[in-house]
């Protein structure tokens, strides 16, 4: 394939991403347009610029469409943990039906910090902590002595609160007294 140029790679982009409709790597991304990873992170920066709804998550890029998330319940909610607990904590949200977006920290200096993660089954939380072995990269929760909010979603709000009651029960769950 010969090296696509501008405006015509990132309309390609959009057109994969809307096909595929799941998240395709920035890797992926640059060999079918046969350019480097970073002309890809160049492409979807200015795409996002342009308020085309693409999030960056941990499996790669994901075009969000208007009709996506519109009957989905949405909490958030604040757990610690240590990170050895990540993917017990995961595990639980996916086993009950619930995604997890993203998850935010507050830093002393930076203040909130947040990062997408999209796990939706067990599937997506293995490749999620797989990534974070083969990267040697650290958990936001590390920053604030295990404290982080999820926003997390579902199909029903009885789904949330069963993996709220999970979570409360192995102790991850921040609860006011």
């Amino acid at each position: 394939m010969k090296k696509l140029l501008g405006e015509e790679r990132r309309s390609m982009l959009l057109d994969m991403l809307k096909q595929e409709g799941q998240p395709i790597t920035g890797t992926e991304l640059a060999k079918r347009t046969s350019v480097s990873r970073q002309v890809i992170v160049s492409d979807m920066a200015l795409l996002k610029a342009r308020n085309v709804p693409i999030m960056a998550t941990s499996q790669g890029y994901v075009l969000f469409t208007s009709n996506e998330d519109t009957t989905r319940c949405e909490r958030q909610i604040a757990c610690r943990h240590t990170s050895a607990d990540t993917e017990e904590e995961l595990n639980i949200f996916v086993d009950a039906g619930v995604t997890v977006k993203n998850v935010t920290v507050e830093h002393a200096v930076y203040g909130e910090i947040t990062a997408s993660i999209m796990v939706s089954s067990r599937h997506d939380v293995q490749q999620f902590m797989q990534k974070l072995a083969d990267t040697k990269s650290n958990l936001l929760l590390e920053l604030t002595e295990g404290v982080h909010i999820h926003l997390i979603s579902a199909s029903s709000e009885e789904k949330i609160d069963f993996a709220i009651q999970q979570l409360q029960s192995k102790g991850f769950l921040i609860t006011t007294n």
